[in-house]
């Protein structure tokens, strides 16, 4: 059986039986961010295979009865790895809203809206290479209260005369300014693939962690997982200057309600009540190949939001340069 995004239920692909997933409608865990608070299971425990592909090295988690054989990210084939590796058991899943199907036909519009991409590539995408994979994804809390001093900036208009004309201009006062900010960052999203483009994956990293379901390995039934490959203490700093460049904009967005500028902002962030889980989200990827490149695109599992890589057409370009150019001639002559 496999888990059906529309009905969030275990279904029989053949015969349409369902059947609820076991009952995890417990509390999602936080754990204190510390390296005790790790969870673990050994590798001879997995319900799961670990496959890596040659290609480009990512390493995932499928089910022991998937058929998944290509790699949704390059487009190699799968080979067992060698080593049965630890992985740790998440502790929230978002499972998939659509289903794979649902996912294609997203693709054929996305690809069929791509202006500048050469018209024979509207029939030759490759529509069956399109998979369903979980990423590995780090979330964090953390109380936080932030003391700031910085310059506070106002114009000031003023006019002068100068070689008998009235001239005007502006100028600028500067204060020093500080005050205090206190926030509760809740469930900050770090990805842990390092399989994926930064690029793609920020233009539809919009997750909403509120529908995470208590993990379930019934959820990845004919899905595949990556293994995180970022680690709990990198993705622990990344998580702290993320925070410290959010709670800088907003001390500057408070200096700016009362300001016209702001400069030289220091600030000193204390935290507190941190804590973290492991996540894994759902996204569409499928690597297709035109000419003699690979192309990516994702989409997202949640929301379905799309963000991809697609060759550009030279004719087209080039014809849209040509109209300009006459466009360009036609008005000096006529105009």
């Amino acid at each position: 059986m496999e888990f059906d995004p529309e009905s969030q239920t275990l279904k029989c692909p053949s015969c349409g039986t369902s059947q609820e997933i076991s009952d995890c409608s417990g509390r999602i865990r936080e754990h204190l961010l510390t390296a005790d608070a790790r969870r673990k299971i050994r590798a001879e425990e997995k319900t799961s295979h670990t496959v890596e592909c040659p290609g480009c090295g990512a390493r995932i988690e499928v089910d022991a009865s998937s058929t998944a054989a290509e790699c949704p990210y390059c487009g190699s084939k799968y080979v067992l790895a060698s080593k049965q590796e630890d992985t740790m058991v998440p502790d929230g899943v978002l499972p998939f809203q659509f289903d794979r199907e649902a996912a294609v036909q997203k693709f054929g519009r996305w690809v069929q809206g791509r202006f500048w991409a050469p018209g024979k590539l509207k029939h030759l995408y490759q529509r069956d290479r399109l998979q369903g994979i979980y990423l590995p994804y780090w979330t964090f809390d953390a109380r936080s209260e932030a003391s700031y001093t910085a310059r506070g900036g106002r114009d000031h208009r003023e006019t002068y005369r100068e070689g008998g004309k009235t001239r005007t201009r502006i100028y600028t006062v500067w204060r020093p300014v500080s005050g205090h900010i206190s926030y509760f960052f809740d469930d900050l999203l770090i990805p842990a693939s390092s399989s994926v483009d930064p690029g793609l994956l920020d233009s539809v990293d919009s997750f909403d962690t509120s529908s995470l379901a208590v993990y379930s390995p019934e959820y990845l039934s004919g899905y595949s997982a990556e293994c995180f490959s970022l680690s709990l203490n990198d993705a622990g700093d990344q998580a702290r200057m993320e925070m410290e460049r959010r709670l800088r904009r907003m001390a500057e967005d408070e200096v700016l309600k009362r300001y016209d500028h702001v400069d030289s902002m220091h600030i000193s962030p204390v935290f507190s009540e941190e804590t973290f889980k492991y996540i894994l989200v759902p996204v569409y990827s499928t690597a297709y190949q035109y000419g003699n490149r690979i192309y990516h695109v994702l989409i997202n599992g949640q929301t379905g939001r799309i963000s991809g890589e697609y060759p550009k057409s030279i004719l087209k370009i080039g014809f849209c340069i040509l109209l300009a150019v006459l466009a360009a001639v036609l008005i000096f002559y006529f105009f």
